[in-house]
C-alpha cells in the first residue's frame, strides 16, 4: 500500500493493515520531520481504504520507536514559544489521525518504545507488548514534557495518578509493570508478538473487546469527581515538587498539565500540553539536559572510535587493595573481568575483599543478584600476596599508596614481571603520568586510569595519556573502562589531570572568598542554592582534608601563576587540626551516624574561632551573585585553558567530565555551558570585576576572541 523511507504499509489477509516502521540507513527507528510527514500521507490512505477491518503497527528493528529525533529540537527550540506550539499541536493532528481511523487499530510492541516511541503505541486503541520489550515517557530527565499527547492519552488509560508516577519519574518500564496498571493489553513471547496484535483486531472485529469505549475512554476527559482531582494533584504536585527541586521544574509542569486537561476532551487537552511543551522548551534548564542527552551520544560516539582495534582485556590485576582497590576490583568482576588482587599484607586484602564483598551484599538485598550468583563473582576476584599469576594478565591497574617514589618502584617491579605488551596503568589522581612513565622500560603501554571515588557509583574513568604511550594501550584502556560500566574521557597529561585541575581553581576562588570575610556554611547554602549537590566546605570534608591539601600543593607547583599559596587558607588551618573531614569525624563540620548509619553534618562552633585566624578584616557580607561568580569563573576560565591546550578532545567532554566526576549541576550542562548560558561578553564582565584578585580571574584570549565574534561553545 505505501513505501516510504521510513514507513511501510501492507496489506495482509482478512483486511488487515501492517504499518511497519523501518528507517532506512538507521539502526533505530526515531520521530523526525520526514517520518511525521510519512506518518501524516499514511494515516490519509489508511482511512481512505473502505475496504480495511484493522490496523497493526509494527516495527522491523530490534527497537519499536526510541522517540522524537533530539537532534531536531535545537533549531525549533529557537522559535518563538506560540511556533512551538504550533509545531505540537501540527505532529498531533497526524497522531490523532490514526487514533480515529473507523477500525480497530493495535501496536506490537517488539521493543524499547519512549517518548514519541511509545505516544505512538498510545494512539492506538490497544498494545500487545513482547517480554523483551521497555515502555515509557522520559521527557522530563531532558526537561521538557511528552508533546505527542503522552500527558493526555496516558492518564486517561491508567488513571492520573498512575501516569504522573511514570511522566513526573522519567521512568522506563518493563512488561509486568506496564500490564498491571494497563498501560498495555497483553504480554506475549517476542515470536508471538504480531500474530497476537492481528489476533486482537479480530476479536475487537468480532465484539470481544469494544474497541469504541476504549477509544471514547482516550479522547474524552478524565473521570474524577473534584474531591478526586484535588487528592490526586495537591498530594502529588507538593510530593514531586520536593523530589525534583526548584531547578528542575519539568516534572511539575507536567502534572499541571494533566490537572488543567483533567475536564476537557482530546483535542482542548493537547493544546494545554502544547502551552506546557512550548513553555518549557525555551528553558535553560531544557538547553542544558537536551544538550548533555547528545554530549553523551557524542562520549559514546567518541569513545566507540578510540577503542577501534582494542585487544580484549580477559584478565586484570588491581595493584592495592583496601578501599579503591576493592571497588576496581569489584566494578571489574561484577561487569565480568576476573581480576587479581595484590597487596603486600594480609589486612589490606581483607579489606579489599570485605568491600566487594559488602557491595554484592547490596545488590543481592535489592534482589538485583542471586546469592548463587554473587559468590560465583566473588570467586572471580582473586587476592594475593605475591605476582605469581601476573605473567597471565593483560592490564595492571596500580592503585598504590599516592607518593611517586613508591608508585615508581612498584611499577618498575610490576614490569618486569608480566608478559610482553601488557598495559600498566595508574590510577593517581594527581601525579604525573609522564613522570611515572620515566620509570618504565615500555612507556608505550603505560598510562593512566583514574577512577573516582567511590568506584561503583561514580561514572567518569579519566584515561591519560603521556607522550609516549600507545594508541593500542589507549584503546584496550578505554575499551575496558566502558566493559567495566563507566563514562572514559580520554586526557593528555598535565598536573591534575582534567577534573581536578579544574576543581581546584574553584576551591582557589572559595578559599579567598573565606579569607575576605565569607561564612562557609552561608556560601556552601548558596551553592547548593545554585545547583551543587554540596557547598565546597561540606565537599572539603568529603574529599578529605588531607588529600585536598596534598592535591592542592601538587596543582600549586604546576601552576604557580594561578593556584600559587600566596596566603594561609582555612584548608590549611584544618589540615594543621588534623581536622580531616568525614574520615575522622571532624573538618569544616562535624560527623556522626544516623540511626541508618548514615554521616550526620553539623556545624561545628570552633571552626568559626579557627577560620577566624586566617580573616584578617573578620567577617563580612559578601553579595550572593558575587559568591556564585568567584567560584564559577575560575572554573570556567581553567576549562578554557584546557580546552585550548588540548588537554581534552571538545567541549563535550570537558563538561561531561566535569558533570560525571564532581557533580557540576546538570541542569546548567557543564562550565562552557553555563558560559554559553551567561553569554561570553558577560562572563568577562564579570572576570573584570575580579580582576583584582589575580590569575584565576583573567580570561584567556581565545574567549575574548569570542566575546568579540558573538560566538559560543555549543552551536543552536
Amino acid at each position: 500500500m505505501y513505501e516510504g523511507k521510513s514507513i511501510r504499509v501492507t496489506k495482509h489477509d482478512g483486511g488487515i493493515a501492517e504499518l511497519c516502521f523501518d528507517r532506512k540507513d538507521e539502526s533505530v527507528n526515531k520521530f523526525d520531520q520526514q517520518t511525521l510527514g510519512e506518518l501524516r500521507d499514511v494515516a490519509a490512505a489508511l482511512a481512505a481504504d473502505s475496504n480495511l477491518k484493522g490496523l497493526v503497527v509494527t516495527s522491523a528493528k530490534s527497537v519499536f520507536i526510541v522517540g522524537a529525533d533530539i537532534m531536531e529540537f535545537g533549531a525549533n527550540f529557537q522559535r518563538p514559544e506560540d511556533e512551538i506550539a504550533a509545531w505540537g499541536l501540527k505532529a498531533n493532528e497526524i497522531f490523532n489521525a490514526i487514533e480515529d481511523l473507523p477500525f480497530p487499530t493495535v501496536s506490537a510492541v517488539n521493543g524499547i518504545a519512549l517518548g514519541g516511541g511509545f505516544e505512538m503505541a498510545l494512539s492506538t486503541d490497544y498494545r500487545v507488548m513482547s517480554e523483551t520489550a521497555m515502555v515509557g515517557l522520559p521527557e522530563t530527565k531532558l526537561g521538557i514534557i511528552p508533546g505527542f499527547g503522552g500527558t493526555v492519552r496516558l492518564p486517561r488509560l491508567i488513571g492520573a495518578d498512575n501516569a504522573i508516577e511514570w511522566i513526573a519519574g522519567a521512568s522506563q518500564n518493563k512488561p509486568a509493570a506496564a500490564l498491571a496498571v494497563g498501560a498495555v493489553d497483553a504480554v506475549v513471547k517476542p515470536e508471538k508478538l504480531f500474530d497476537a496484535a492481528v489476533s486482537l483486531v479480530n476479536q475487537a472485529n468480532a465484539g470481544q473487546y469494544d474497541w469504541k469505549a476504549r477509544r471514547a475512554q482516550k479522547t474524552g476527559p478524565l473521570k474524577l469527581d473534584m474531591i478526586e482531582q484535588m487528592m490526586v494533584f495537591s498530594t502529588s504536585e507538593a510530593f514531586i515538587a520536593g523530589k525534583a527541586g526548584k531547578n528542575y521544574p519539568a516534572p511539575v509542569a507536567a502534572v499541571k498539565a494533566i490537572q488543567k486537561a483533567a475536564g476537557k476532551g482530546r483535542d482542548d487537552a493537547l493544546k494545554i500540553e502544547a502551552a506546557a511543551f512550548a513553555k518549557l522548551a525555551k528553558t535553560t534548564v531544557a538547553d542544558a539536559l537536551i544538550g548533555l542527552f547528545l554530549n553523551d551520544q557524542f562520549l559514546k560516539k567518541t569513545a566507540k572510535a578510540q577503542m577501534k582495534g582494542a585487544i580484549e582485556i580477559k584478565q586484570a590485576a588491581v595493584l592495592g587493595a583496601g578501599i579503591m582497590g576493592g571497588g576496581i576490583a569489584y566494578q571489574s568482576a561484577v561487569k565480568g573481568t576476573p581480576i587479581i588482587m595484590k597487596d603486600i599484607a594480609d589486612a589490606a586484602l581483607d579489606l579489599g575483599m570485605g568491600e566487594a564483598n559488602k557491595l554484592l551484599s547490596k545488590q543481592v538485598a535489592r534482589k538485583k543478584l542471586t546469592p548463587e550468583k554473587a559468590g560465583a563473582i566473588l570467586s572471580t576476584i582473586r587476592p594475593t600476596l605475591n605476582y605469581g599469576d601476573f605473567g597471565n594478565v593483560d592490564i595492571v591497574i596500580e592503585a598504590v599508596v599516592e607518593n611517586p617514589k613508591i608508585k615508581k618502584s612498584v611499577l618498575a617491579e610490576t614490569e618486569s614481571l608480566v608478559k610482553p605488551g601488557t598495559i600498566i596503568a595508574s590510577n593517581t589522581s594527581s601525579i604525573s603520568i609522564q613522570e611515572l612513565s620515566t620509570a618504565m622500560k615500555h612507556p608505550e603501554n603505560f598510562l593512566g586510569m583514574h577512577f573516582f571515588n567511590p568506584v561503583h557509583r561514580m561514572p567518569l574513568v579519566e584515561v591519560i595519556y603521556a607522550d609516549k604511550t600507545s594508541k593500542e594501550a589507549i584503546a584496550a584502556t578505554v575499551s575496558l573502562a566502558t566493559k567495566m560500566g563507566k563514562t572514559p574521557i580520554v586526557v593528555k597529561n598535565c598536573p591534575g589531570f582534567l577534573v581536578n585541575r579544574i576543581l581546584f581553581p574553584y576551591f582557589g576562588g572559595w578559599l579567598a572568598l573565606i579569607r575576605d570575610g565569607a561564612d562557609f556554611v552561608a556560601v556552601d547554602k548558596i551553592m547548593e542554592k545554585f545547583g551543587w549537590p554540596m557547598g565546597p566546605a561540606y565537599l572539603q570534608d568529603v574529599v578529605g582534608i588531607d588529600t585536598s591539601h596534598h592535591v592542592g600543593d601538587v596543582l600549586a607547583e604546576g601552576y604557580p601563576d594561578r593556584m600559587g599559596k600566596t596566603f594561609e587558607t582555612a584548608l590549611d588551618v584544618m589540615y594543621e587540626a588534623k581536622r580531616y573531614g568525614q574520615k575522622n569525624g571532624i573538618g569544616f563540620f562535624k560527623y556522626s551516624t544516623d540511626p541508618k548509619g548514615k554521616p550526620k553534618k553539623e556545624v561545628a562552633p570552633d571552626t568559626y574561632e579557627l577560620i577566624g585566624k586566617v580573616q584578617p578584616n573578620g567577617k563580612q557580607d559578601i553579595s550572593e551573585e558575587d559568591v556564585i561568580d568567584r567560584l564559577m569563573l575560575p572554573m570556567i576560565i581553567e576549562t578554557v585553558r584546557c580546552l585550548d591546550e588540548g588537554i581534552v578532545g571538545s567541549p563535550q567532554e570537558a563538561d561531561m567530565g566535569l558533570i560525571l566526576g564532581i557533580g557540576f549541576p546538570p541542569f546548567r550542562g557543564g562550565a562552557l555551558k553555563y558560559a554559553d548560558t551567561l553569554g561570553m561578553k558577560t562572563v568577562l564582565e564579570k572576570a573584570a570585576k575580579f580582576a583584582h584578585l589575580g590569575k584565576l580571574y583573567e580570561p584567556t584570549e581565545s574567549m575574548k576572541k569570542m566575546a568579540a565574534d558573538g560566538t559560543t561553545y555549543y552551536t543552536k
